[in-house]
């Protein structure tokens, strides 16, 4: 179960609310932070752009293949920025989404931390891009980040390599296949301790 700041359930107790997304995408060039806001917010130490050009963001929803959870980002790129970073490698690289709630009498964002410790900020989602794309249309032009959680679904089209040497290429510090290699064998008793 979540827990909610002080601030976030005060903010929940009153009739309406105004909420805000940040966006943090990892790009070969290096991390970018956009916020839907309609100004700059400091937060975390970092300066999340309000003109970065947040088209749409989606709900979080899970897949029927073996229930991931998907979510998907449309960015403005009028400039080919995007566009740019794409070409040098977008698959498999982090996004986070994250979520906060604007005060009801200020709305100025809520950016604390209670004495509990707990963020206003609330994680809304985290995972990786699994198919990035440029939408062009007659009216705009757009970059399509889809996101899946690490886990890859069973009917996956995009193959990733399964050895210790496909795993280095993704990441060098990951050693789930260290000890996996041809002719040996492990005895699992499922259920079992």
């Amino acid at each position: 179960m979540r827990d909610f700041s002080t601030n976030i359930q005060s903010a929940f107790a009153q009739d309406s609310f105004t909420y805000f997304v940040l966006i943090e995408v990892d790009l070969p060039s290096g991390t970018e932070y956009y916020t839907s806001y309609h100004s700059d917010i400091n937060w975390d130490g970092h300066v999340w752009l309000a003109d970065g050009g947040i088209f749409s963001y989606d709900s979080p929803n899970f897949s029927s293949v073996v229930d991931k959870e998907a979510y998907k980002i449309v960015i403005t790129d009028i400039d080919d920025y995007f566009y740019s970073q794409f070409k040098l490698g977008m698959v498999g690289r982090s996004i986070k989404v994250y979520v906060g709630i604007c005060d009801p009498t200020t709305k100025k964002p809520l950016l604390d931390t209670d004495l509990n410790g707990i963020s206003d900020i609330m994680n809304l989602y985290s995972g990786r891009v699994d198919s990035p794309n440029i939408d062009i249309n007659w009216d705009t032009k757009n970059a399509v980040l889809e996101g899946t959680s690490p886990m890859a679904d069973l009917d996956q089209i995009n193959v990733t390599m399964v050895s210790k040497d496909g795993m280095d290429q993704l990441s060098t510090t990951d050693t789930t296949y260290d000890r996996m290699y041809e002719g040996s064998e492990t005895q699992i008793a499922w259920g079992k301790i």
